[in-house]
């Protein structure tokens, strides 16, 4: 920066302009985003804001723009409602909130969710606002909150079917994407994995490894998620003639994986293979088969799904179902952006391919 900008306090437009050759106006196109704007002259102009040290003015953008340059990240389910637990909303919110960020913190996949969103829009001069909408008074906050325009649009990661905040959204002509395909059609883009080629994966694997006593721990069958992971695993098993599985449902957390491998192991104490369907819930299948005296891969092999942090917890390592988590979230930030320049462009859905990590557990 010159002497003469320094004395003269922060850099201006009008300094950007003379230090590019050109108006004042086509400065604020350029730092504003418009698009017909000549290469040439937005290259220029971008040196020129590198030379003078110009910091745009956030507020006075988004009265231009606008845009709020954020973008909500929101994590949401159909939640406990008042009126049927007899407590009042005040009460039920406090109680259910709590436990419901206290469930997404200790998952490992919306950890995954938060880098790749985080990562995408860094570099881009964005920012991420967290919200959670558990119950009816929250996910009105979480509408109202866009419609103030406080954040330019919303990236949705719900937990569960019966959600109604993506149809909400939908209703109220706000932009989003979500993270995984809606229980109900709704006509939001979203991005989403081949779940039921993972689970084939899994099926294809375990028989590979000459298994033949074989069970599953699904995901929570209100869960597409959970349904297609059951089914992809189920209908490939009968492709090899193994037309019945042993079946108990858990609901994505360690906890659930302890209880079901233990029902597992009580009524089927022969199996020789597990595909659990997700590492967390195959993490704690693996610490009740070594309880009992169960190695794993020697007398059970085990595979899990995600390829999260709980597969490299996992003791041996977990074999898994690779769920690309951060280029999902990348991708659902950049079609939300995306969106955003294009408010009349299409809905869409993009599938990511699932991939096996082979590992110590089979």
């Amino acid at each position: 920066m010159t002497d003469d900008l320094r004395s003269a306090g922060a850099p201006t437009l009008e300094d950007v302009a003379r230090a590019a050759g050109v108006s004042r106006a086509t400065v604020s196109r350029v730092v504003n985003g418009v698009r017909n704007v000549d290469p040439v002259i937005q290259e220029a102009v971008r040196r020129a804001v590198s030379v003078t040290g110009y910091t745009p003015n956030r507020a006075a953008r988004s009265l231009v723009t606008r845009r709020a340059d954020a973008i909500a990240l929101v994590v949401s389910g159909a939640g406990v409602e008042p009126e049927a637990a007899g407590e009042s909303e005040d009460t039920t919110a406090s109680r259910d909130g709590s436990s419901f960020t206290a469930q997404v913190f200790a998952d490992p996949f919306f950890g995954r969710v938060v880098t790749g969103v985080v990562n995408y829009l860094r570099p881009r001069g964005m920012h991420p606002v967290l919200m959670f909408a558990e119950s009816s008074r929250a996910r009105e906050d979480v509408v109202a909150y866009l419609r103030q325009g406080r954040a330019d649009g919303a990236l949705v990661v719900s937990t569960h079917a019966e959600d109604p905040l993506p149809a909400l959204i939908a209703e109220a002509g706000l932009a989003a994407v979500l993270f995984a395909r809606p229980a109900r059609p709704v006509p939001v883009s979203y991005v989403d994995l081949a779940h039921q080629d993972g689970a084939r994966l899994a099926a294809e694997h375990l028989l590979g490894r000459g298994c033949r006593r074989i069970a599953t721990i699904s995901g929570p069958l209100d869960v597409p998620a959970g349904q297609a992971r059951l089914t992809g695993f189920r209908d490939t098993m009968a492709r090899h003639g193994h037309p019945y599985i042993p079946t108990v449902e858990g609901q994505f957390t360690q906890e659930s994986g302890e209880a079901a491998m233990e029902r597992l192991l009580a009524e089927h104490p022969d199996l020789d293979g597990v595909f659990a369907a997700n590492d967390l819930m195959a993490l704690g299948a693996c610490h009740v088969l070594r309880e009992h005296g169960r190695s794993v891969p020697g007398d059970v092999a085990v595979v899990g799904f995600d390829d999260s942090s709980a597969a490299l917890a996992c003791r041996p390592p977990l074999t898994t179902v690779r769920q690309p988590v951060e280029g999902m979230a990348a991708e659902m930030t950049r079609l939300l952006l995306d969106r955003l320049s294009r408010p009349d462009g299409p809905v869409t859905s993009v599938i990511f391919e699932p991939e096996l990590v082979v590992r110590g557990s089979a």
